[in-house]
């Protein structure tokens, strides 16, 4: 078994909450609360802003250029392709993506990208694919439970997000991220393989927080949730 395969086993308690989340069978039904998609689209766009500085980290922290090559194409993803779910939730709510962007953080995503950015600055590369990993994966994952649970068809409001996220090209990133993470686990001192189990095991908890902080639209206890530059 590899450290990546164990990571998964060990974490199906988090991914099974996850698949089971209200708001992720709420997308395979097609019927996400639009307060819901608006909070999770400001949340997110935010979140990946800060996901493409930390692949920023782990390309200044690999040590060949087909790892570099690898991270430099994640950054491309995110900034060119990942928009398209983005767009189909804002579709459904009638809303200009733009309108969502630039919005702080509520307190559970603004902890994960913190936690994700002090194992990027503080770990080993192999420390931060492991705070990373989880995000593709559970997605990956979302997608091919929804597509074979509710099985929609391109007339279903979510059809695009869930086939996105379903998609090869998702897996075939996943696959590359893992394959990275065990070459260096191998690679790695037992006490740098507890902390890559750690940072992984604390992001998967993260993702299901994600949704539910998106699902109950989490906000700071005192104060608006203000734009940023208002």
């Amino acid at each position: 078994m590899t450290f990546s395969e164990a990571l998964r086993n060990e974490n199906q308690d988090v991914y099974e909450a996850i698949f089971n989340h209200s708001f992720v069978q709420s997308i395979g039904r097609g019927d996400v609360p639009k307060e819901a998609l608006a909070h999770y689209i400001k949340a997110d766009y935010e979140y990946l802003n800060a996901f493409i500085h930390i692949y920023g980290i782990a390309i200044s922290k690999s040590k060949n250029r087909k790892d570099i090559s690898f991270f430099n194409d994640q950054v491309d993803f995110v900034l060119n392709s990942e928009i398209h779910p983005h767009n189909n939730f804002c579709e459904q709510i009638g809303v200009k993506y733009e309108e969502l962007q630039g919005y702080p953080l509520p307190p559970t995503a603004d902890h994960y990208v913190k936690h994700m950015m002090y194992h990027a600055c503080t770990g080993s590369l192999g420390e931060v694919i492991a705070a990373l990993l989880p995000c593709p994966w559970t997605y990956l994952e979302i997608g091919q439970e929804l597509m074979k649970e509710y099985q929609p068809r391109k007339d279903h409001p979510f059809f695009p997000w869930i086939s996105f996220y379903a998609d090869e090209r998702v897996a075939e990133t996943t696959l590359k991220m893992r394959n990275i993470l065990d070459r260096l686990a191998a690679e790695a001192s037992p006490a740098e393989r507890e902390k890559m189990k750690s940072a992984f095991r604390k992001s998967c908890q993260l993702e299901l927080s994600f949704w539910e902080m998106a699902y109950t639209c989490e906000k700071w206890p005192v104060g608006e949730y203000i734009k940023v530059g208002e």
